[in-house]
């Protein structure tokens, strides 16, 4: 028996996703009716195996409002289900809801500038076609940085992989352009991981922001029946519980763009957080220093980052309903957090989409039908 109640629903008609997999979904409860689009969305997501597994939190500043589970955490017939609390590789998430905010809390202490060259704190970091770069220029992807490199076919641990870094070939001036980039936020955790390790930091920081969900590096044994799992790879197995980027477990689980993991109500928490600050409540941050890192870089041409955070576009993966004040982020496992402060709502999307293998990208049309169905409904309230 399952910890709480779950329900069995038939995927029946005529949408492609019925015909071809027609198939008893579990999913959490009862969905109050301003949410049906939502969790129909969701549920036949799950039926053609956009992902396994999926938690589902949208709230507002003071509370959540609405928090569901479906699917099972595998394939396999004899999978668990989907539960409420169940544990996400929240893969890129980490970029906002560790490292960004490291960041923050580190500049309002006076220990970091946004403005400073980033070689004033990794020595490595010179040569004249990068001297210039900026912390602020690693934030919002404006570096010059390629997106992606697989350091970890050769190299492993800090040194030898910000070696691998600060030696490769920037692919544009920076500030030219911004091109989302691993690398930068991989940067950015070695300059954080200076002050302290990074898992220390964060625990710190989650502690001020009064959230006492579960969200953390390092998944702990005891999470681990709990926690949707990500690749089958050839070198490391199943991964259920250890870091699916391979980078980040290259650099020892714990790294600056990736490796948090968590739960839907744990990364709400976060949100809410985020939206008290900037209506001017106290918190870990003053509400300046959150503005500033979520408006757009007007000086970067074409960009839509502000830092950290993505911010609203027509072609955004939140949809096209949210307000131009939105911001967000999305991870590789098939993870997502948008926050729109103009309409006080926040949309949490946690899936493992990447179960059994990266290749489906099926996610990026269900994030943006979910976001849209969501906020539709909340424009009727």
């Amino acid at each position: 028996m399952w910890p709480w109640p779950y329900r069995h629903v038939k995927v029946t008609g005529d949408s492609p996703s019925a015909r071809i997999h027609a198939t008893v979904l579990v999913h959490s409860g009862p969905v109050p009716p301003a949410f049906n689009d939502v969790s129909n969305i969701l549920i036949h997501a799950a039926a053609s195996r956009a992902f396994p597994a999926a938690v589902i939190e949208v709230g507002r500043s003071a509370r959540p409002e609405w928090r569901w589970a479906v699917g099972t955490l595998t394939y396999d017939p004899a999978s668990p289900p989907a539960r409420e609390d169940t544990i996400f590789d929240l893969a890129s998430l980490t970029k906002v809801l560790s490292t960004t905010p490291l960041v923050m809390r580190l500049v309002e202490r006076g220990g970091l500038g946004l403005d400073d060259p980033v070689a004033q704190y990794l020595r490595t970091w010179r040569g004249s076609d990068r001297e210039a770069v900026t912390i602020r220029d690693l934030l919002s992807h404006s570096s010059g940085l390629p997106a992606y490199r697989p350091f970890y076919r050769t190299r492993h641990g800090r040194e030898a992989i910000e070696q691998a870094i600060v030696a490769t070939a920037l692919d544009y001036p920076p500030n030219t352009k911004s091109i989302y980039s691993d690398l930068g936020f991989m940067l950015l955790g070695f300059i954080l991981a200076d002050v302290a390790p990074l898992d220390a930091q964060f625990d710190a920081l989650r502690g001020q922001m009064q959230n006492p969900e579960d969200l953390q590096f390092f998944a702990p044994e005891l999470w681990k029946t709990r926690t949707a799992p990500t690749r089958r790879t050839e070198t490391r197995g199943l991964l259920v519980g250890d870091v699916d980027d391979d980078n980040a477990w290259a650099l020892g689980g714990a790294a600056g763009h990736a490796g948090l993991f968590g739960t839907a109500a744990a990364v709400g928490a976060c949100a809410r957080h985020f939206l008290q600050v900037l209506s001017g409540r106290v918190g870990a941050f003053q509400p300046g220093t959150m503005r500033t890192f979520v408006t757009r870089r007007a000086d970067v041409p074409g960009s839509s980052r502000a830092l950290g955070w993505d911010t609203m576009l027509s072609t955004s993966s939140c949809g096209t309903r949210m307000s131009p004040h939105a911001f967000g982020h999305t991870g590789f496992t098939g993870t997502s957090l948008w926050i729109d402060p103009e309409k006080d709502i926040y949309v949490v999307l946690l899936t493992n989409r990447v179960h059994p293998d990266a290749s489906n990208d099926a996610i990026q049309d269900v994030r943006r039908a979910v976001h849209d169905a969501v906020m539709r409904e909340s424009a009727k309230v």
